[in-house]
This record gives C-alpha cells, sequence and structure tokens, in this order.
C-alpha cells in the first residue's frame, strides 16, 4: 500500500478524502461552467429565433393585438372579423413555416447528441474499469505479499513501493508528462508534519492487513468517516445531516457486530487497524490547513495533485529508513530467503506501479464522469474487492459475520449518496 496514490491515502481501502474532493471539486467548476455555457448558446439560440424576420413580426404583433392567443403548434385568431382574409391567411403560413423550422432544428440536434454519447461511454467504461482493477489489485496484491509469502517487514515494502512510486513520477515530470513543483525547503519545513503522519498512517494499514482479512478490514475502515465528520464539527464547524449520521452509525453498528462475529478476530490487528483509523482521520484534517500555507511557498503559487504524491513519497522514504532499524527489520532482511526470489521482486514492483496507476486512473475516470459517479463508484468498488478477499484467501467466515460485512458495505454506499446530496443542497 503507498502513499503515492492521489485517491487513496495508502490505506488499504479507503480514498484520501481531501484528495478525492480536491479532484471532485475541480470537475465541479468545470461541470457547472459548461452548464452555464450550454445554457447561454440555448438562450442565444432563441434570442436569433425570436430576432428573425417572420418571428419578429409574429411576436411584435401578439403584443399589439391581445386577441390572438396561441393554440398548440400555431397560433390562431379567436375573432376571424379583425383581420382581412388574405392577412389571415399570410398570418398562418408565417407561423407554419416558424414551426416547421423549429422540428427541422430539433431534428438536427438530436444525432449531434446522441453521437456524444456512443464517444463518451466507452471511454467512461474504460477508466472505471482501470480505477477498479488498479484499486483492488494494489489491496489484494499487498495482503498476498503479506500473508501469503508471510513477509514480516511491511515498512521496508511501503518503502520500497514509495520509492518505485517516486521513480516514476520524477521521470514523468522529467520527460514532461506531468508537471510539479520543485522541492524546496521552505516547501519541505511545512509539509514534514503532516509527512510524518501520512508515513504512520501507511504502517499501521500495513500491521493491520497482515492480520486481518481484506474484507474486515474494509468495513473497520468505515470508522475514519466518523472521526473526520466529527473533526469537521469542532474543528471547522461543519455541520451535517440527519441522513449522514444516520450512514455514520449504520458503519459504527456494522463494525462492532463484525469484530464480534470475526472468526479470524486477531486483536493487534484491530488495534492497529482503529490507530490507522485515526491517523487517517488526523492526516485529512490536518492537510487541509497546511496545503493553504503550502500554496504561499511554490514558486506557482499552487500544488497539485502529482506535486503532492511527490512531495509525500519524497519525504517519506529516509523516515521509513529510520523506521526500517527502530523495527529492526534489517536482521529480518538478511536472514529471509524471499529477497532471492525473483517472483517476489516481480510482486513487490506491481504493487508499486498499481499503488501510482490509482493516481491516474482515479483522475481520468472522475475527469470522464463525474463527482457522484466517482463517489458511488468508490463506494460500490468495495463490495468485489470484499468478496474477493474472502474467496482468494479463503477466510472462514458465518452467516453472522458475513451480513455484518454486507452491512457495512451498504452503510458505506449509503454514505456516498448522503454526501452526494449534502454537498448540492450545499
Amino acid at each position: 500500500m503507498t502513499a503515492r496514490t492521489l485517491s487513496r491515502c495508502a490505506s488499504v481501502d479507503s480514498s484520501d478524502p481531501l484528495l478525492e474532493r480536491i479532484l471532485i471539486d475541480n470537475i465541479s467548476k468545470g461541470t457547472q461552467s459548461s452548464e452555464r455555457n450550454l445554457e447561454s448558446r440555448q438562450l442565444n439560440g432563441m434570442l436569433d429565433q425570436v430576432s428573425s424576420p417572420v418571428k419578429r413580426e409574429v411576436v411584435s404583433s401578439v403584443r399589439a393585438r391581445p386577441h390572438l392567443q396561441p393554440k398548440g403548434n400555431k397560433l390562431k385568431l379567436t375573432s376571424k372579423d379583425n383581420l382581412p382574409p388574405q392577412k389571415m391567411e399570410a398570418w398562418n403560413n408565417n407561423v407554419e413555416i416558424d414551426v416547421e423550422s423549429e422540428k427541422l432544428e430539433k431534428d438536427r440536434e438530436k444525432p449531434v447528441r446522441s453521437k456524444r454519447v456512443v464517444t463518451i461511454q466507452p471511454r467512461s467504461l474504460l477508466s472505471g474499469l482501470a480505477y477498479c482493477v488498479s484499486s483492488c489489485g494494489m489491496i489484494l496484491v499487498n495482503k498476498y505479499v503479506l500473508s501469503s509469502y508471510h513477509f514480516n517487514a511491511g515498512i521496508s515494502l511501503m518503502l520500497y513501493q514509495n520509492f518505485v512510486a517516486v521513480v516514476v513520477v520524477s521521470t514523468l515530470s522529467f520527460l514532461g508528462v506531468i508537471t510539479t513543483e520543485p522541492l524546496t525547503w521552505r516547501l519541505i519545513k511545512v509539509w514534514l508534519p503532516v509527512n510524518v503522519i501520512f508515513v504512520g498512517m501507511l504502517i499501521t494499514s500495513m500491521f493491520s492487513l497482515k492480520c486481518i482479512n481484506v474484507a474486515m478490514v474494509t468495513v473497520l475502515k468505515n470508522a475514519t468517516n466518523v472521526i473526520i465528520a466529527v473533526g469537521d464539527m469542532y474543528l471547522f464547524n461543519k455541520h451535517h445531516d440527519n441522513r449522514v449520521w444516520a450512514a455514520l452509525f449504520l458503519m459504527i453498528i456494522s463494525a462492532i457486530s463484525g469484530g464480534l462475529t470475526d472468526l479470524s478476530f486477531h486483536a493487534i490487528g484491530y488495534t492497529w487497524q482503529f490507530i490507522n483509523c485515526f491517523l487517517t482521520a488526523s492526516y485529512s484534517l490536518t492537510l487541509r490547513r497546511v496545503m493553504d500555507t503550502a500554496k504561499h511557498v511554490t514558486n506557482s503559487g499552487e500544488l497539485n495533485e502529482f506535486s503532492m504524491v511527490l512531495l509525500n513519497n519524497t519525504l517519506s522514504l529516509p523516515l521509513g529508513m529510520l523506521l526500517v532499524f527502530v523495527f529492526d527489520e534489517v536482521n529480518y532482511l538478511s536472514t529471509t530467503p524471499l529477497l532471492r526470489l525473483p517472483t517476489f521482486w516481480l510482486v513487490t514492483t506491481l504493487s508499486g506501479f498499481l499503488g501510482l496507476a490509482i493516481s491516474f486512473a482515479s483522475m481520468w475516470f472522475l475527469h470522464q464522469t463525474g463527482a457522484t459517479t466517482y463517489s458511488l463508484m468508490g463506494s460500490l468498488n468495495k463490495i468485489p474487492l470484499s468478496v474477493a478477499g474472502i474467496l482468494l484467501f479463503k477466510v472462514p467466515t458465518s452467516l453472522e459475520n458475513s451480513a455484518s460485512i454486507f452491512f457495512g458495505l451498504l452503510a458505506g454506499v449509503l454514505f456516498a449518496t448522503a454526501k452526494i446530496r449534502e454537498r448540492s443542497q450545499s
């Protein structure tokens, strides 16, 4: 699990609430601008139609003669005695021509709209598939390395994944594919405190994933949303509606019932997971304040998503190397035979690329669809992830535990829809 991801703050299965919100806000602004332009074009078209010679005559005549009333698609006289037959016939002919021209314009617009849907839909499906595969694959590969290979150096795994991310992002920036801010000492000083929380979040997610099955980790991660909601209320004076709190209450109930019915309950793993939830929420809440300060110390005055990915992963390398010695992973690495297996290196390198792929896939999917679809997909994506985690790793489960997991996943979907409705109302 890695921090270089854009939509995931390298926690096991949840998105980075802040970075995700940044992307969603950007897309929402672009969507609103497009809608305003479309309304403007439609209004201009209506004005052009009214300003045509035939319509100008029709409109002025209706205003000047209150005895004329619209009926259906044609304007007819309420009294035939007020106009001569010749003028009345010319009037009806002009109105018929005008109505037919409107129908022709609508018919011309229909194939254009249908063509747009055909060109966008495959890209949306492809981007959504890329997002689902990369996010699910990242978690499952990490679980495979930690559990199937019995790799007991989670910090070293995180360190290697972050190193892969730094190399790839730096290479893309050098080639001009993406744009990143230079890492200055002023920026590093501002960002270092939040990066310490970030590294702690990564490490605890590795420790919990090794001990707990993927489905229960997914359900327990919902506690992060509860902590963030409470932090929003007390730190930023942001209040949520009743639907959001109801969904959060369901998340708490599902986490408790899931833990009580978990046949493979691991006390240490649950402890690491709850610490991870607290650190993830702290990272999100702290980053909101740090980002405003960080933007003032950059050369461009902005800090895009890829700059944050590069900054977080670069700063995590020296701190990660220090923690490798603190947790005495050096002795384990020097004796384990896994480092001599080419397949092990292939899998761990794949996990690094998958973590970085989530960044690109998230941005692509969000730009192709929108904030609503992106948020819902993030919640619905946990359902196949949980099922795959149970089946692939042969997790012992019961009917009660499966119901608790499904209940927690459903609560996550309800929370996403409640947040979308709350965002649209605000």
